[in-house]
């Protein structure tokens, strides 16, 4: 039986298999566009791992017809499941379990993998990709520290355990696991990213500013949300420096145009283009090629965290979608988990009234969602932009 790069024994009807496997393996734990090779052998080998991470390839599309484009694959692999072996299972029953929209199945299954099969990087990736959508900051810690005996060299692990800490703002333990995670590789875009967390955190703009462009040369052969993350994070030191001619050219030239149509490069454009203006800075039209972009996601629904920075894009550039997104956002809450009623709505209704000039009815529907925007999910720097955006409505409605 063949082992992956980390050492996980993997069930291959193929053995030629086992490069695009590893290309998985690592390329999703490295951030690299070659998690998808996976896809290009997923035709011919229908071992269960293969297909289960064809299917989860497709699930990181993050549109509503991701399920049923990973569905073949999924039950691909749960046809033949009883090959696999036990970790391969349970992988398989976890992604599973995404798509039918039962995360905490998922994350349950992917805290016990993390205990039994802590060589299972992978999981534990995928694991915490589900607890920071649900905000639960102590989870992706907790889940990261369960493998650190048994994953320690592995720069990549490092880099997963430093963005846990920092979500926790466990700021020292985080900036000395982010630094580990360069120490063993320079180029660990994941670990490049926590500590820019942590700089922000603490207003060491200057140094975070130098920093991310003294490693920006590695950023290479990364998938589209990493590159331009990490290029998002360097424009948010260059807001804070006053530098907002510079953050227009980095947004121009790194953060917007990889790929105009995944979810996460259209949310990195519609937040810097909002903190600019935030800011003082005039964006000129760049708001329209982002909505034009935007306007097909009126009925997307997969993460409210995403719907509410679509609407705010949309309103923006004065496009009438988003007046369509924002009564699907309000349908949808109606039969969605509570976090959708409680946090969404009023966050969405918020944006869309401080998008176009109702400053009082920003402040006092931000107001209501801000306790709970960690519910919805993003980070501690990305949540920020709606706390700006209350203060700014705050001050404008006196």
């Amino acid at each position: 039986m063949s082992t992956d790069v980390l050492g996980n024994r993997v069930t291959l009807r193929d053995e030629g298999s086992r490069g695009a496997v590893d290309d998985f393996v690592e390329g999703f734990i490295a951030s690299e566009a070659r998690a998808v090779n996976v896809l290009g052998i997923a035709d011919r080998d229908d071992s269960p791992i293969v297909q289960a991470y064809a299917a989860a390839v497709h699930m990181f599309a993050e549109t509503p017809d991701a399920p049923a484009n990973a569905r073949p694959f999924l039950d691909r692999a749960k046809a033949h499941a009883a090959e696999a072996t036990p970790r391969e299972q349970r992988f398989i029953a976890a992604v599973d379990a995404w798509v039918q929209s039962d995360i905490p199945r998922a994350i349950a299954l992917h805290e016990e993998q993390a205990r039994e099969f802590p060589r299972d990087l992978p999981s534990v990736k995928l694991g915490q990709y589900h607890l920071f959508n649900g905000g639960d900051s102590e989870g992706m810690l907790r889940i990261a520290q369960a493998v650190e005996a048994a994953a320690a060299d592995v720069p990549f692990f490092h880099g997963m355990l430093a963005f846990g800490y920092e979500q926790c703002h466990r700021l020292a333990e985080a900036e000395a696991s982010a630094r580990r995670a360069i120490a063993m590789r320079r180029k660990e875009p994941w670990a490049h990213h926590a500590l820019a967390h942590v700089m922000l955190t603490q207003g060491r703009n200057g140094e975070g500013r130098d920093f991310m462009a003294s490693v920006s040369d590695t950023w290479t052969g990364l998938n589209s949300f990493m590159v331009t993350h990490n290029w998002w994070h360097q424009a948010l030191f260059l807001i804070e420096l006053g530098e907002l001619d510079e953050v227009l050219r980095v947004y121009d030239a790194q953060v917007w145009g990889v790929a105009k149509d995944y979810s996460q490069d259209q949310v990195n454009a519609v937040s810097l283009l909002a903190r600019v203006e935030l800011a003082g800075g005039d964006v000129g039209a760049r708001w329209q090629d982002v909505a034009t972009h935007l306007a097909p996601r009126v009925a997307d629904h997969v993460l409210p965290f995403l719907d509410v920075q679509y609407l705010y894009g949309l309103a923006r550039a004065g496009r009438a979608e988003a007046d369509v997104l924002m009564r699907n956002i309000e349908r949808h809450a109606e039969g969605a988990p509570r976090v959708w009623r409680d946090v969404a709505v009023p966050a969405a209704r918020g944006m869309l009234a401080h998008a176009r000039g109702d400053w009082s009815r920003a402040a006092d529907q931000l107001g209501r969602a801000l306790p709970r925007m960690a519910e919805i999910g993003g980070s501690h720097a990305q949540r920020d932009l709606f706390t700006r955006v209350h203060r700014d409505a705050l001050a404008r409605a006196r």
